[in-house]
């Protein structure tokens, strides 16, 4: 007899502990347990400081940060607006032990803990994306989002599929306006920066039971690097509907849009031809004037929720997104030769990606009584499947012109063949998920969880479909509460990531295994306005797929065959501490090291920072100076490396030294309502480079830029 996609096992053992939970929750009722009113609203970052008080990313029981058995950042909508933070990229490189790598002007990896970050959530819902055919997401706005949450560690039981390095989840601005309010924001800045965004909520009718709100924003800038231009569109319609007092219906729609000209795809040259380093201006552009990389996401969603007496909560969502790319590109390649800048080569290509993207999720959660003591349970199902398909057009190719003296005008557009099929894929994954908060003692939380997963993936360019079934992905995690203000925890967390290759018997391999071990303590002080956490992970990834240098028999045209091998191991600690330390002193201070290496003891990955602190403040002059605002920071990143044989064959190891970007802002208040705020970025105009050595290039990272806002709330 057929089991279907989950065991039955494990699926028997959810509904058991759901049903089990609402039991003792119905008998709480019948037993006339005075029940308070329960207002339909969610829980958000406090608004005026640099805390959070709970987090859905790392499980779905909506934890607090002490109560949360992992390493857990929030980036609330406070310090996005003293950092002047525009996008997920500026997100990501403030944040605690995470780091941007930024390979090509309009694609970048970002990663954790030596591994790769391909998760990144909206409102809990995983909207993995692929930067081989990234649509833009490293510019996604933040104008949409109220804050953004990142747990460090594997994240298989909310994420599924993945790496065991972390997982970022945006949280949207929420209709929950009652009376007309709102914000607009004006900002210039170097390299013809120009930026304008509107906010407005409102109430629809007299009850104040449907609430609206609409936020656009219109960004525009240039850049140090010759040609490159970037214009984006992003706009968000929500509302909120109370169709009982418990029952909250919700969605909206959001959109934004990417102009981008003259982006550089890859980077530039490492190596003159006679294999000396180079050393190109901030300026050098590898592009032609007519090069365009544009897309655009639109994301339509929704949501039902109700409340009972008992105090459980069913929520059923869904949401689709449509990523769409129109780019025209130019490739170059090779090493120039110092004195004519002959050498290299152009390719002229044309894609067109797209991907749909269906998401369900319905959870049921709330508290239970057992044993004398009351828990939470957390169930929930969810299912995601994502279509792909990219279209191409016939480009051109050839040597280059001098390089030392590029023009972008030299190489021409080319005559554009008929659009054409490239490739296409379909991935499909389902999740049936159950997590329980218990109470041991007073002091004492134990944190347990599962995950079955069913994943399906088939791809136009792989002659092997990938389908895994009832992978259980488990979670554990456990909290003591040594003072009222301090908390000791450890947690056992993991993740899998599906792979293609096949055996030598033609069997495909099993999913890579991550998982993560981590301890530490955290402490929540000041009424917790002030957050500090210490901990030490282990991470380590198995299975990795590696050629045995065989064929597969009987495989036409030959293919190769693979093994797993014990994997990779990620080891060290991270310190943080967020919050306000008196009052009008906001402060977010995080350092991370780890030591990266594979099962023969090499580092994996040395591209990426082992070492980084991210540092912030911010302080509210008192008396009669209260109305400025002063501030700033230090992001530091350790040096980073790669080997790779220059054009003569010899290898040679491209180092990135250990630097630091210092980041100034104040913020003059001329009423409760009008300000005016100066950022400074990289203000001593710091000079480095953010490698991509597989192809023997790398770009340089941004210089100084100042902007000013002036931002009106009502």
């Amino acid at each position: 007899m057929s089991q279907g996609p989950f065991p039955i096992r494990p699926l028997c053992l959810c509904v058991a502990l759901a049903v089990h939970g609402m039991a003792f929750a119905q008998q709480a009722v019948t037993d006339n347990t005075a029940l308070p009113a329960v207002k339909v609203e969610g829980k958000s970052a406090k608004t005026k400081t640099y805390t959070a008080e709970d987090n859905s990313t790392a499980t779905p029981l909506g934890l607090s940060l002490r109560d949360t058995p992992q390493s857990v950042s929030v980036i609330t909508q406070q310090r996005i607006q003293d950092q002047g933070l525009l996008n997920i990229t500026d997100v990501v490189a403030n944040v605690t032990g995470l780091a941007v790598h930024q390979y090509e002007t309009n694609r970048a990896q970002f990663t954790a803990r030596g591994f790769d970050i391909n998760n990144i959530m909206i409102d809990g819902v995983p909207t993995t994306w692929n930067q081989a055919w990234s649509s833009g997401e490293i510019f996604s706005s933040l104008a949409m989002y109220d804050r953004v949450e990142a747990v460090r560690g594997a994240t298989g039981l909310t994420t599924g599929a993945g790496d065991p390095g972390a997982a970022i989840n945006m949280i949207r601005k929420r209709a929950t306006a009652t009376t007309l309010t709102g914000s607009a924001e004006l900002q210039l800045g170097t390299h013809d920066k120009r930026r304008v965004m509107a906010d407005v909520g409102t109430a629809l009718n007299a009850d104040k039971t449907i609430r609206a709100r609409f936020i656009a924003e219109y960004n525009e800038e240039g850049s140090e690097t010759r040609l490159i231009e970037r214009k984006t569109k992003t706009g968000l319609a929500t509302f909120e509907a109370d169709l009982t007092p418990r029952t909250l219906l919700s969605g909206g729609v959001s959109r934004q849009e990417n102009d981008s000209t003259g982006a550089m795809w890859g980077g530039l040259p490492v190596w003159y031809a006679d294999g000396t380093r180079t050393n190109w201006d901030q300026s050098t552009t590898t592009s032609s004037d007519w090069v365009r990389w544009n897309s655009t996401y639109t994301n339509y969603f929704a949501a039902l929720e109700h409340r009972f007496d008992s105090g459980w909560r069913v929520k059923a969502s869904f949401s689709r997104g449509e990523r769409v790319g129109d780019a025209y590109l130019s490739y170059l390649s090779g090493a120039p030769d110092r004195t004519t800048g002959l050498g290299m080569n152009y390719f002229n290509a044309y894609y067109k990606p797209q991907t749909d993207q269906n998401d369900l999720n319905v959870q049921a959660s709330g508290p239970f009584e057992a044993f004398g003591r009351t828990h939470e349970l957390s169930v929930g199902y969810t299912r995601s499947s994502q279509k792909f398909l990219a279209q191409t057009r016939a480009g051109d190719f050839g040597a280059a012109p001098n390089f030392n003296a590029w023009n972008p005008s030299w190489i021409p557009a080319p005559q554009w063949g008929a659009l054409a099929f490239y490739s296409d894929g379909r991935t499909k994954q389902e999740g049936l998920y159950a997590a329980s908060k218990l109470s041991l003692a007073d002091p004492l939380k134990l944190i347990l969880g599962a995950r079955v997963s069913k994943y399906e993936q088939v791809a136009s360019d792989s002659a092997n479909p990938v389908k895994v079934k009832d992978e259980v992905t488990p979670y554990a995690g456990i909290v003591f509460d040594a003072t009222k203000d301090i908390s000791v925890y450890a947690s056992y967390t993991s993740i899998f990531q599906p792979q293609s290759v096949r055996d030598i018997n033609r069997k495909t391999l099993d999913p890579i295994k991550g998982k993560a071990i981590e301890a530490g303590v955290k402490g929540a002080f000041l009424n917790g306005k002030l957050n500090a956490t210490a901990a030490v992970f282990h991470i380590e990834q198995d299975g990795l797929g590696q050629s045995t240098g065989e064929n597969i028999p009987g495989t036409t045209p030959p293919e190769t065959a693979y093994r797993a091998s014990k994997g990779a191991t990620s080891k060290g600690f991270e310190l943080e501490l967020n919050g306000e330390i008196s009052q009008g002193w906001n402060a977010s201070v995080g350092y991370s090291q780890f030591r990266a290496k594979d099962a023969a003891g090499v580092d994996f990955n040395s591209i990426y920072p082992r070492k980084t602190l991210k540092l912030f403040t911010t302080y509210q002059l008192p008396g009669a100076f209260s109305a400025v605002t002063v501030g700033g920071g230090v992001n530091y990143e350790s040096e980073s490396y790669t080997d790779a044989a220059n054009p003569l064959g010899v290898v040679q190891r491209i180092e990135q030294k250990g630097f630091a970007l210092v980041n100034l802002m104040a913020r003059y208040e001329f009423s409760r309502q009008l300000s005016l705020q100066v950022n400074a970025s990289n203000l001593t105009d710091k000079r480095y480079f953010r490698m991509f050595a597989a192809f023997d290039q790398q770009t340089i990272g941004t210089g100084r830029e100042v902007s000013a806002t002036l931002r009106y709330q009502y």
